[in-house]
């Protein structure tokens, strides 16, 4: 593609869309699970598509990244196992392997194509691949939970929407799985939602944890490119509190730079706004 064109995320076609100028077509195929799409775009930089949902773009990306992996990170006091599920572009693992403290983050991905376009075109996020400590597996997350005998300090769910490969999930025995695999101080952080447009599936996903989970709890953070702006992960633990039992030492001796994350970023985003409390509780 030579000429700048427009793609359209249809969030809500009947009163919402979302227009991006593109630039040029770095990478586009269709694997057993969706079709895969690597676009250099006007103002985003690079950005995976996948199914035409934005997935990542280079602007934004580390909004995402850091509050998925940071926030459990410092909270738990000795993360030295870490598992993501999915995260093929990347951006989460390689945030977990800025802490000094994992010695080893097993990633579970099933659509090797969303990796192999990750690694040849945005770099940004697919450098971490080359770390010794990432263990890179070509599988599928909801199997290798089932199957594993594996104990993790933190497990990261890293989806898309609970559509096509990622529907599972979003499932009851997935995670009891995850409940299972996780150590006794153990923390799962998954991707949460919109709390604009998927209401209810942010109370299904509470209502699988809350029968598991000692501590549960949603937290919210903004970034460009998903629908509304504002978006949501869920944290669940068997007994670490995400605001009581974060270290500020902790973060402060890490000696980490982020361009998002901060002791007080991480505090606030506990503190739901009202409409969201009124849903959820």
């Amino acid at each position: 593609m030579s000429e700048t064109s427009q793609f359209v995320e249809e969030v809500h076609p009947q009163h919402f869309r979302m227009r991006y100028e593109i630039e040029n077509v770095l990478f586009e195929g269709e694997s057993s699970f969706q079709k895969v799409k690597v676009v250099q775009t006007k103002g985003f930089g690079k950005m995976l598509l996948n199914d035409d949902l934005v997935m990542v773009s280079e602007r934004d990306e580390f909004i995402y990244h850091d509050m998925l992996a940071h926030v459990p990170l410092f909270v738990h006091p000795n993360p030295k196992k870490v598992l993501i599920i999915g995260g093929g572009d990347g951006g989460t693992a390689r945030e977990v392997l800025r802490h000094s403290e994992v010695e080893k983050c097993t990633m579970v991905e099933i659509d090797e194509m969303v990796v192999e376009a990750c690694r040849e075109f945005i770099p940004q996020t697919s450098s971490v691949f080359t770390n010794p400590k990432l263990d890179l597996l070509i599988e599928d997350g909801v199997k290798y939970m089932k199957e594993s005998k594996d104990l993790y300090d933190v497990i990261l769910i890293d989806s898309t929407d609970p559509i096509g490969p990622a529907a599972p999930l979003f499932g009851k025995e997935f995670y009891q799985n995850i409940y299972s695999r996780l150590s006794d101080n153990g923390i799962v952080v998954s991707q949460g939602e919109s709390p604009f447009y998927e209401q209810e599936m942010q109370k299904k996903l509470q209502s699988l944890v809350a029968p598991l989970f000692g501590c549960h709890s949603f937290y919210n953070f903004h970034n460009l490119t998903y629908p509304g702006g504002l978006w949501s992960f869920l944290f669940a633990s068997k007994g670490l509190r995400p605001v009581e039992d974060l270290s500020e030492t902790k973060v402060l001796d890490s000696k980490l730079s982020f361009q998002y994350y901060n002791v007080e970023t991480h505090k606030a985003s506990f503190q739901l706004p009202e409409f969201m409390k009124k849903v959820l509780f």
